[in-house]
């Protein structure tokens, strides 16, 4: 038996992820016994490299050798258990870095749980409009549309999209800037004066608004996230958890019961 007092916890996280077939090694033993054949085929790993991990396993009391095969004890069901659940929480924080300035600081705010319940989709060289592909398959989805700065779906194709849920009879509902909702109607003139004339689709408009924009849909909350100087969508994130949309339905109360309907008049001709 190797003695490690003088190891740290830290040093048992890092002896796993110094290598990337450890911890699905382990993962793979919490589901049911495996030879060391089984687990060399899995893994694309040699046979003494896996012999070593088994041993080192062994040595923690994560695995008890059963005959030919090894199965996790409930030790090393909980470090499995418990690695899972790191790597989902840096892959979250990984996803969210990028774009966290633009988030609203109640994002911080959450219970770290809820980081894993969202969907963030970024823009990036390769494909800037990622987020707006993201947002038009989530509204071809929806039967309810509340939108707190709506630009990503004035963007194509999301506005195709809105055009024909708004014909479909889904009660769509924007609230934006006065400067928005005139580009908006000047960029499509003919879509938008027939939008307008349906009882289904308001448009109210805010001069103090968010910087990033808020949509309930029927199933997801959505938070856009916009470049501030050039108003281009750098990010959607999505989500069905409730703290969240609870979190949006204030905001967006609190901000339509201070908006006022559009003067048409001014912006269509």
């Amino acid at each position: 038996m190797i003695q490690r007092e003088r190891d740290s916890p830290i040093d048992d996280i890092a002896y796993l992820a110094r290598s990337e077939h450890r911890v699905p090694t382990l993962d793979a033993l919490t589901e049911r016994p495996r030879s060391r054949s089984e687990l060399c085929e899995a893994g694309g790993v040699s046979s003494s490299t896996v012999r070593r991990t088994l041993d080192e396993f062994e040595d923690r009391t994560w695995i008890r050798k059963d005959g030919y095969q090894y199965v996790a004890t409930r030790l090393g069901e909980a470090i499995a258990s418990g690695m899972e659940e790191l790597i989902e929480r840096v892959e979250t924080e990984r996803q969210l870095r990028d774009v966290w300035p633009l988030l609203p600081d109640e994002v911080g705010e959450f219970p770290v749980e809820t980081w894993s319940e969202l969907t963030v989709t970024v823009a990036d060289p390769d494909c800037p409009y990622r987020p707006v592909g993201r947002f038009e398959s989530l509204l071809r989805e929806t039967t309810t549309v509340r939108f707190l700065r709506p630009e990503v779906a004035l963007m194509e194709p999301c506005f195709d999209v809105l055009h024909r849920v708004v014909d479909d009879g889904v009660d769509v509902t924007l609230v934006d800037r006065p400067e928005c909702h005139e580009y908006f109607f000047s960029t499509h003139p003919d879509r938008s004066s027939e939008m307008v004339q349906q009882a289904n689709f308001t448009v109210l408009e805010h001069d103090d608004l968010p910087q990033y924009g808020v949509g309930l849909l029927s199933a997801r909350v959505i938070i856009s996230c916009y470049d501030q100087s050039n108003g281009t969508v750098q990010a959607v994130i999505d989500t069905d958890a409730p703290t969240v949309r609870e979190w949006a339905e204030s905001v967006y109360e609190t901000h339509t019961a201070e908006a006022r309907p559009v003067e048409l008049a001014r912006v269509v001709e």
